[in-house]
């Protein structure tokens, strides 16, 4: 199969996850949830009720809602499920980051990781089963697409990472739970995991219209961020309708070196990548957006790089992120030197371009930036240790 008839298919969105004729409640979002309960002869109190439970309560099974009889509970159990992925692996690094492999009803997986900062944290989540990209830097493109996740399974990821994170705003009944300052958080979703979230783009956006809700998670538009290689179309579409943050998978300075690294290159040019971020720009003035860039020893680190860099950004509120490349057993590449990193960062920020150089977390449960690739995957090629 071409390149091309991949990225196609990989865009085509899937129907609401059914198992047994019963519809996953984590894939709708409130009004799907209202009219869904409605055929059913359920007031949309109740749907409400349902939601408050299942976003605000971190509730499993129906036969908890105290708050619904027994026949309605009965009912629900007849036409909906809400049940969590299972954990099949839970990883904690020497420095804190939390990697866990998680499988769906069907047997495939995907990896989540919790970054903590404090009392504060990132999660980072996944998009699709394996990847079509095939950036040569990167674990996660050596492992072939298996399928899109619905949008219940990716709101899922977020819900088990709760669920281990004692994260819940309130207790049984709604009591409200006393502040822990000690109790980790999650207070950011980045779309950076397993995947091209803009080819999984229907499902990632309703996920994060779920996300969201102000009468569920509450999570704030500005601390949801999409993280893409240059799909360019949807770069539009995403700053025309969705209003989270935009990142950008960038890697490469010139055409020929991005279409070797970086294959999305081939169908989406630097130009018109570069035309997409004005637009979003436009639309979310002050939005940041940010640009990923790994450091490649003697591959993309030069100071004429960092120049270029500087050149293509200029008129864009950005922040570029410095990644040192996270090794993995068989890549073909070598993280440059700490020196390296600093002289072209420091290049970047005399052009006035703030440039953080990301600290590397969980490398040793492959948990860091491009080490994602399910175990399921793994055990098909070299085995690593974990």
């Amino acid at each position: 199969m071409t390149q091309a008839l991949i990225m196609k298919e990989a865009e085509q969105a899937e129907p609401l996850q059914v198992v047994n004729r019963r519809a996953n409640l984590l894939g709708m979002n409130r009004a799907d949830m209202t009219e869904a309960m409605a055929a059913l002869g359920i007031k949309p109190f109740r749907a409400k009720q349902v939601w408050n439970w299942i976003y605000r309560n971190g509730i499993t099974d129906f036969a908890s809602m105290s708050n619904i009889g027994k026949e309605m509970q009965a009912l629900l159990e007849q036409h909906f499920f809400m049940a969590r992925a299972r954990i099949d692996k839970d990883l904690v690094s020497f420095d804190g980051t939390r990697k866990w492999l998680l499988e769906f009803s069907d047997g495939q997986k995907v990896e989540t990781v919790f970054i903590p900062e404090g009392n504060r944290g990132t999660l980072c989540i996944s998009s699709q089963v394996g990847c079509t990209l095939a950036c040569t830097f990167c674990h996660t493109g050596t492992q072939r697409l298996v399928r899109n996740l619905v949008a219940g399974e990716i709101v899922d990821q977020v819900l088990v990472a709760m669920d281990a994170l004692g994260g819940w705003q309130q207790g049984p009944r709604g009591a409200k739970r006393d502040e822990d300052d000690s109790q980790q958080r999650i207070t950011n979703i980045v779309f950076m995991g397993m995947g091209e979230p803009m080819f999984n783009y229907a499902h990632v956006a309703r996920a994060c219209e779920i996300l969201i809700d102000e009468q569920g998670l509450q999570l704030s538009r500005r601390k949801v961020t999409i993280s893409t290689s240059g799909v360019v179309p949807r770069i539009r579409q995403m700053a025309d309708e969705l209003g989270v943050n935009l990142a950008i998978s960038l890697h490469g300075v010139r055409d020929e070196l991005r279409d070797e690294i970086v294959p999305i290159n081939r169908k989406y040019k630097m130009d018109a990548l570069m035309e997409s971020l004005h637009y979003y720009a436009s639309k979310h003035p002050t939005r940041s957006i940010l640009i990923e860039y790994v450091m490649l020893k003697d591959v993309n680190d030069s100071d004429a790089d960092a120049h270029i860099l500087a050149d293509l950004l200029e008129g864009l509120n950005v922040k570029v992120n410095l990644i040192p490349f996270n090794p993995w057993p068989g890549s073909p590449y070598v993280c440059s030197s700490n020196n390296r990193i600093h002289a072209f960062g420091n290049i970047l920020i005399r052009r006035k371009i703030p440039c953080p150089i990301r600290t590397t977390r969980g490398a040793d449960i492959l948990a860091a930036c491009g080490q994602l690739k399910s175990d399921s995957e793994l055990k098909k090629g070299q085995k690593v240790a974990l």
